[in-house]
């Protein structure tokens, strides 16, 4: 037995020595291929600097040559304005104004002229210069999104409440979600915006909204007729009250003596009066908040923000082809460069 022991252990140490050995020569392979990704990444850098230095004429003339190409198509190709209007939907308009964006932007690709100069009152000619409509949900504050997601979980039971955070309520809206959109208009005429806007405004119009609008008003028209009655109510019983205190304070004139009277006064500022006095004005407050209500919102839309007289004109990145051409020259030039370099080295590879 203790011959047997030491022969155990010595042959544990010799396990363990190769388990580390074997971690050891894995790691030193991992640090060799991330080492061999970087040279290689280094090797491309300088190879690609190399040939922009040994190629430096030849590069900066195809590029000044794609800069005056690109530069000859921007002169030709006509100048876009846009303008921008902001506009706040009711009664759920939003989904007819979106739909109705999505239609006029197919008109457009129809080459459809004719109907888009009757849906906004212009002539075909200045039809055919309207390039494009886009809608995007307006500004929104931070304060106006937290007031929106206490909405939307005052909505939910409250188990699924619970599973909903911030974060999540803000990935999952899309353009219905705001109240506030903002229509852009892009043409090559830059004093066509107004023309449009009668158009843009009639694209709110829907039976579903009408709908809603009349429903509203008869709701309204029903609790003011309620409030009504209960002022009325109200002022009759103050009328009655009135009438019984007059007719104590004469009976109690010739009753009380002084002392009593002073008793009485506390009892007094406090009466049934002023209590009705306090329920006809909060009765009076919501008459006035659905008056209120009924002018603010008693139409499909309010425009915040107009169109301009005169749109900005478009300068966007992507259309900018004297920078953009000789960009893609000069990337092309290197890709060359690199495959013929590649190609050689494959050729002589081996000899």
């Amino acid at each position: 037995m203790s011959e047997k022991l030491p022969e155990e252990q010595g042959s544990e140490e010799v396990d363990l020595g190769q388990l580390f050995s074997a971690i050891g020569k894995l790691f030193d392979r991992f640090i060799n291929f991330i080492g061999s990704i970087f040279r290689s990444i280094f090797s491309v850098i300088v190879f690609s600097l190399k040939a922009v230095f040994d190629n430096f004429k030849i590069i900066a003339g195809v590029m000044i040559i794609a800069a005056a190409i690109g530069y000859g198509l921007e002169s030709l190709k006509a100048k876009s304005y846009s303008s921008q209007i902001l506009v706040k939907p009711y009664f759920d308009s939003k989904y007819q104004l979106v739909n109705n964006i999505d239609y006029f932007n197919a008109l457009i690709s129809d080459e459809d002229f004719g109907e888009i100069s009757n849906i906004f009152g212009i002539d075909e000619n200045s039809a055919k210069e309207v390039i494009e409509f886009e809608i995007i949900p307006g500004p929104e504050s931070e304060n106006q999104l937290i007031q929106q997601y206490d909405q939307y979980l005052n909505s939910l039971d409250s188990i699924r409440a619970q599973e909903i955070d911030y974060d999540q309520f803000l990935e999952n809206r899309n353009i219905f979600s705001s109240d506030f959109f903002e229509i852009k208009v892009e043409s090559t005429k830059k004093d066509i915006f107004k023309s449009l806007e009668n158009g843009l405004n009639a694209s709110f119009e829907n039976t579903f909204s009408a709908k809603k609008i009349k429903k509203r008003d008869s709701i309204i028209f029903i609790q003011k007729l309620s409030l009504r009655k209960s002022i009325g109510a109200i002022d009759s019983l103050q009328r009655v009250y009135i009438r019984v205190l007059t007719k104590e304070s004469e009976s109690a004139s010739g009753g009380f003596s002084l002392s009593e009277m002073i008793s009485l006064e506390p009892e007094k500022s406090n009466t049934k009066e002023f209590e009705l006095h306090n329920q006809k004005m909060d009765l009076e407050k919501q008459l006035l908040a659905l008056q209120e209500k009924k002018v603010e919102e008693d139409v499909f839309f309010d425009t915040l923000s107009g169109f301009q007289g005169i749109g900005t004109e478009v300068n966007e990145l992507t259309e900018k082809y004297s920078l953009i051409f000789p960009i893609l020259a000069f990337l092309l030039l290197i890709l060359i460069f690199l495959t013929r370099r590649t190609m050689k080295f494959v050729q002589e590879y081996g000899n």
